[in-house]
């Protein structure tokens, strides 16, 4: 029979408010979370990370450590990359959502923080004294064990100019600086670990540690996104009109640029973004930023019965729930302040793309905010929403959504 997922408990310590943990912990400093994440435990063993890090859509590596020389291996993984191994190695698969939806529902563990600063799950399987080595992340992370123990140490806040060991294919910091942490984590700990804080973890014994890693777009990529979205806008092709002020004997010196010249320039750009019509460049180029996935999507092989209409509707009269395909990204805007904003108020962008009116009516956008949001929908919601079952169809093909029907068959 159907069943449908229950809503996980926040990962916090009992002590601790979502609204403490974002003022105090916050891209600020470390905290473990003891039995944070029981749902994780059992989930995998190591022979299931190992079958799918040989997958040929798996984004895997294979790291190993021989006479303090490290190697690297990327996907595709042969058999043969399993051969002669030394005795530290460790293999990390990328994006756990796409083949995990079971996985991926433990998001809402975390869900105090925004669905568009996630980035993906990662796992890594290490055997006793496996690991990568003393690193720092440009991104915050939770760093919860599922199988077997591992040890943490954290160190020192890097940054630009922290030092790596040379010659090496991986960062491996030189210095960890003074050790803060140094504990060992049981299946069901979580860690978050702050981003550019020194840390290192050494598997005790076979075991599989889970990243749930939190990332915001870096100025680069607003930058690169804004210049795409402003390329449809006409207006902003025609050159600009810059000051050129006069100098003495400027016409020996025509090679040059002025210095009032540039701040000219750069007061011309300042005064675009913040104009309205800045605002909206800027907010459509984030929204496609923070929309888009890391990793190609994978569609999903949908069950035969459930691309019959018949049998979808009987699925979810039999209490199948929906929800949003957390292996994509599905936020939204509201694009007025007005408490009494309806349906039209609000933009929607699905893994990169605004989904216009035109393309999904509004009574069927209110449902995928809602999807957005967390929220495990029914057939009831779909019947008085007015949304065909022929429209959830095509969510499912798209792999918007998912059924929350079976679980327990995960790659």
């Amino acid at each position: 029979m159907p069943t449908q997922a229950h809503t996980i408990p926040l990962c916090l310590p009992s002590d601790i408010t979502a609204e403490q943990f974002l003022a105090e912990y916050w891209q600020k400093k470390p905290l473990l979370i003891k039995n944070g994440l029981p749902q994780l435990v059992g989930m995998f063993e190591p022979d299931d990370i190992i079958a799918l890090a040989q997958d040929d859509n798996a984004t895997a590596r294979l790291i190993s450590q021989q006479d303090s020389q490290w190697q690297l291996q990327t996907s595709p993984l042969s058999d043969k990359a399993w051969q002669n191994l030394p005795t530290h190695w460790t293999v990390l698969v990328q994006n756990l959502e796409q083949w995990s939806p079971k996985l991926a529902s433990l998001w809402q563990a975390f869900a105090f923080v925004p669905q568009w600063q996630r980035d993906d799950i990662m796992v890594s399987y290490a055997p006793t004294g496996g690991g990568v080595g003393g690193h720092y992340d440009n991104y915050d992370v939770f760093l919860a064990q599922g199988y077997g123990k591992r040890r943490w140490r954290l160190g020192k806040m890097c940054d630009a100019n922290s030092e790596f060991l040379p010659n090496q294919p991986l960062r491996v910091l030189r210095d960890m600086g003074q050790i803060i942490f140094d504990e060992v984590l049981s299946a069901g700990d979580v860690l978050y670990v702050p981003s550019n804080l020194a840390h290192d973890g050494v598997a005790v014994d076979d075991c599989l540690t889970f990243s749930f890693g939190c990332r915001r777009p870096s100025a680069l990529t607003v930058l690169d996104a804004l210049a795409d979205v402003a390329t449809h806008d006409d207006a902003l092709a025609i050159p600009l009109k810059i000051v050129q002020p006069p100098h003495p004997n400027a016409h020996h010196a025509v090679g040059m640029v002025a210095p009032e010249s540039l701040a000219d320039v750069k007061r011309q750009l300042l005064a675009l973004l913040q104009s309205s019509q800045g605002d909206a460049l800027l907010n459509r180029a984030m929204m496609e930023t923070v929309s888009k996935r890391q990793y190609d999507l994978l569609l999903p092989e949908l069950d035969d019965d459930l691309t019959d209409l018949d049998a979808l509707a009987q699925a979810l009269a039999g209490g199948a729930g929906v929800r949003q395909d957390l292996a994509g990204r599905m936020v939204y805007q509201r694009k007025t302040r007005d408490t009494n904003a309806n349906d039209l108020d609000f933009a929607l962008f699905i893994n990169g793309e605004y989904i216009a009116p035109d393309d999904i009516a509004p009574h069927a956008q209110v449902l995928l905010r809602r999807l957005a949001d967390g929220e495990c929908l029914t057939g009831a919601d779909f019947d008085a929403a007015g949304v065909p079952i022929d429209e959830l169809a095509d969510w499912l093909e798209n792999g918007w959504v998912w059924l929350d029907i079976d679980t327990e068959t995960d790659f």
